[in-house]
C-alpha cells in the first residue's frame, strides 16, 4: 500500500551559510494510536534542516502534529512563522530581562521566573503611557514606583 504525503523544499542563504529545509507532511494517520486525544489533529509533519556554514554541515529533524491538511508548503510557512514569533519573544526576553544569563536552576524556580518574565513583558508591551523600548520601560518601572503601579494596575 502506498503512503500518501506532500513535500516542499526551501533553500536560504546569506552571511556565509546555506540552509536547506525539507517539509514533509501526511494526513495518512489512521495507523496513529490515540489520535482522537488530539482535538483537530489532521496531519503529522517533519522538517529536516541541513545547515552548511564554512563547509561544515549539520542536520536537524523536528516532528510536528498539526490541524493543517496535507499541504507541505502551508506546513512550512506555519512552522517558519511559529519560530519567527518564538525567536522574537526570546530575543526581547534576553535583551530586556537578560534571561539567558540567569543561573537559577533549582526546583520550579526557572519555570516560575520565566512565567513572571512573560507576565512583565506582556504588561510592558501593553503600556502606551511611556514611549521607549521594553528594556527602557523595565528600567523606568524599577526606578519610578508610580510608573510601575500604572503598568501593573492599568
Amino acid at each position: 500500500e502506498d503512503f500518501i504525503f506532500d513535500r516542499h523544499e526551501t533553500v536560504d542563504g546569506g552571511h556565509g551559510r546555506i540552509e536547506t529545509r525539507s517539509y514533509t507532511i501526511t494526513s495518512d494517520i489512521d495507523w496513529l494510536p490515540n489520535k482522537e486525544q488530539w482535538m483537530g489533529l489532521k496531519s503529522i509533519g517533519m522538517v529536516e534542516s541541513i545547515r552548511e556554514v564554512n563547509g561544515e554541515a549539520s542536520r536537524e529533524r523536528r516532528l510536528y502534529i498539526t490541524s493543517l491538511g496535507c499541504d507541505a508548503k502551508k506546513f512550512g510557512e506555519a512552522v517558519r512563522n511559529h519560530w519567527g514569533i518564538e525567536n522574537s519573544v526570546h530575543w526581547v526576553l534576553d535583551i530586556a530581562f537578560r534571561e539567558d544569563e540567569s543561573r537559577i536552576r533549582a526546583g520550579h524556580a526557572p519555570e516560575n521566573l520565566a512565567a513572571l518574565r512573560h507576565i512583565a513583558l506582556n504588561l510592558l508591551k501593553k503600556d502606551k503611557s511611556f514611549k521607549g523600548s521594553i528594556k527602557t520601560k523595565r528600567l523606568n518601572a524599577a526606578m519610578d514606583v508610580e510608573y510601575l503601579q500604572e503598568v501593573v494596575f492599568s
